[in-house]
């Protein structure tokens, strides 16, 4: 038995709503949060169309291959940017006129994989034993209205198409959990001579690994208490007169201590290091993740505020590092260069 998808009622209208204006398809993205029961879509995006310098001699419904793996996986991209804690990409969509064949279904598969792919180099976490890895292709046809969902396992190569449930629910996310953390951090990250031939971005994504494990390891503080990972997150809380736990609007404080390694059982070695510079992140990170009320367990919630933290780091020093390219600062400077209430500085 495949894997069951929840989509919000307004997902089905947004994708209703599409106009194809004149084009053989439009593809895009499909956001939600994976559980161990049931997946669940609360948002589609359409991947805006690329414009192309000679649309005339080559229009775009000439041929269904004409879907740009590269644009759509920029687009995977920049929208995973965006998005908090406890939401990713799930999978795609694509709406065309007519029914499509095996051919294009292969299409589909590989722009799944092609976006995992890209948007895991830039992770700062790995997946988990047994955590869902299932992704989705929705494919409907505007003539007839048929809805083939589909989904494949990225961790698995030779995954063959699996039929999947969609299903739409009204108001699915009204009820949803959202958990608020800010997180100071400081971290100095050394630019050793003998790693002068790596880029800036690869540097510095080398010294965060070190800093994502204290994050990975830390203890986490839910409104002043350390919960056990197994128990349900809304255990203690009050019921309705119905007998169902309040969840409405519901939020959650949480905290992260992370752990010295000053015990006199740990030895740590120092290294001496020659280095050609530093990079230095300094600031208060605020991050905020949401979770699905059906029965979640406090590992969920604590795994969905970590994700989001490190994905914060990640994604503000991309786009740093970004700037600084785009700029072409000369190198041998020290800089600093604010992003809300985060900052990079860099000397050499």
């Amino acid at each position: 038995m495949g894997r069951t998808y929840i989509v919000e009622e307004t997902v089905g209208q947004y994708l209703s709503n599409l106009n194809l204006q004149g084009k053989s398809f439009v593809s895009g993205l499909l956001i939600g949060q994976c559980s161990s029961q049931k997946d669940y879509v609360i948002l589609a995006t359409r991947t805006p169309p690329k414009e192309e310098k000679n649309e005339n001699l080559k229009h775009p419904k000439d041929k269904l291959d004409n879907l740009d793996e590269e644009w759509a996986t920029e687009h995977a991209n920049q929208v995973s940017r965006m998005l908090p804690g406890g939401l990713l990409v799930l999978g795609v969509f694509i709406i065309t006129t007519l029914e499509m064949g095996n051919d294009f279904q292969n299409t589909l598969r590989r722009l799944v994989f092609a976006m995992e792919k890209s948007m895991n180099k830039k992770r700062l976490w790995n997946f988990t034993e047994g955590e869902v890895s299932d992704r989705v292709t929705l494919h409907v046809c505007s003539s007839t209205k048929k809805i083939v969902c589909r989904t494949y396992d990225i961790h698995d190569p030779k995954s063959s198409a699996k039929p999947a449930d969609w299903k739409y629910q009204n108001g699915l996310s009204t009820s949803w959990l959202s958990l608020e953390c800010t997180v100071h951090i400081n971290i100095h990250i050394p630019l050793s001579t003998t790693s002068v031939s790596y880029t800036l971005e690869k540097n510095a994504k080398n010294g965060l690994a070190r800093w994502a494990k204290q994050i990975e390891n830390g203890v986490y503080l839910i409104n002043g208490q350390v919960r056990a990972e197994d128990c349900d997150l809304l255990e203690g809380q009050k019921k309705s007169s119905k007998g169902s736990t309040q969840a409405v609007s519901q939020s959650f404080d949480v905290r992260v201590l992370t752990q010295l390694l000053l015990n006199s059982d740990h030895r740590s070695t120092a290294t001496v290091q020659i280095c050609s510079g530093s990079v230095n992140l300094k600031g208060a990170v605020k991050c905020r993740a949401y979770i699905h009320s059906s029965k979640p367990k406090v590992k969920d919630a604590v795994q969905a505020v970590k994700r989001d933290i490190l994905n914060t780091v990640a994604d503000r020093c991309e786009i740093l590092f970004e700037d600084l390219l785009l700029n072409e600062i000369p190198e041998k400077k020290v800089m600093s260069i604010k992003l809300s209430a985060f900052s990079l500085h860099m000397s050499n």
